[in-house]
């Protein structure tokens, strides 16, 4: 199946769901609730079927890594795409994740932005202040503990453009470790890079691929100088993993 058909089979899948989320969210929030669990749980990996069946597209998810998780933990890694959100989702289905991400996704994604405003992921706006910011993920962190949930975090703040790792941001990290007290979970994402924008995709979702691993699972630090210790061994350790994924034989994608 083409390109064209296998976006347009795609866009009909969405395309409900997404409509459905839009109307009910102001009227409804459980309905939306219910219809974000069935993007997440059942739309999500119908999507990465379809791309794997009609484009050869492959997602490697490194499931004996997750082995060593414990029952609740904070996931920190490294962002390359929009798509990392999905990932994460069909990497740890059994699991209720929620994601520390900018206030824009709030707005005009289909799927994406009524399923974080529903599900309360923790949004922080651009012209937040610090202490606002550092309010929002400690309340944040308190209510995903409380209901056993995973929190998830991306360093960088921003997505990378070239599939390197960016600068580790420290702030937003001490304070979700301060009010959650949990494990850490060190991963690695790759292949989002690649599918920034609709011509990227176009052109590299046939025979691509997306990666996710888990790396290592670190003890809840408690100072900061034990924050900023995790999050500097944390970008080695992702960009040597994404390194070695970069010598893998072509057949391997």
């Amino acid at each position: 199946m083409g390109s064209f058909l296998t976006f347009l089979l795609l866009i009909c899948m969405v395309l409900p769901a997404s409509l459905a989320n839009i109307l009910v969210y102001p009227i409804n929030k459980n309905w939306s609730i219910k219809i974000s669990d069935y993007i997440v749980k059942v739309l999500a990996p119908r999507l990465f079927a379809i791309v794997h069946t009609y484009r050869g597209f492959h997602f490697w998810g490194y499931n004996e890594s997750k082995k060593q998780l414990p029952e609740q933990f904070i996931v920190i890694a490294n962002h390359q795409s929009l798509l990392d959100i999905p990932v994460f989702m069909k990497f740890m289905p059994e699991k209720e994740i929620r994601f520390v991400a900018k206030s824009m996704l709030e707005r005009h994604i289909p799927l994406v932005s009524e399923m974080l405003r529903s599900q309360q992921h923790c949004m922080i706006s651009r012209k937040a202040k610090p202490m606002e910011a550092m309010a929002c993920i400690g309340e944040f962190g308190e209510r995903v503990v409380k209901n056993n949930q995973i929190p998830i975090l991306f360093p960088e703040g921003t997505r990378t453009k070239d599939g390197k790792v960016g600068k580790f941001y420290t702030a937003g990290f001490r304070k979700l470790t301060e009010s959650t007290n949990l494990p850490v979970a060190i991963c690695a994402l790759d292949g989002g890079f690649k599918l920034r924008n609709l011509s990227s995709v176009s052109t590299n979702l046939k025979k691509g691929c997306y990666r996710v691993k888990v790396l290592k699972v670190c003890e809840p630090p408690k100072t900061k100088d034990e924050c900023n210790a995790l999050l500097d061994e944390a970008k080695v350790l992702i960009q040597q993993q994404l390194d070695e994924w970069a010598k893998l034989p072509s057949s391997e994608f």
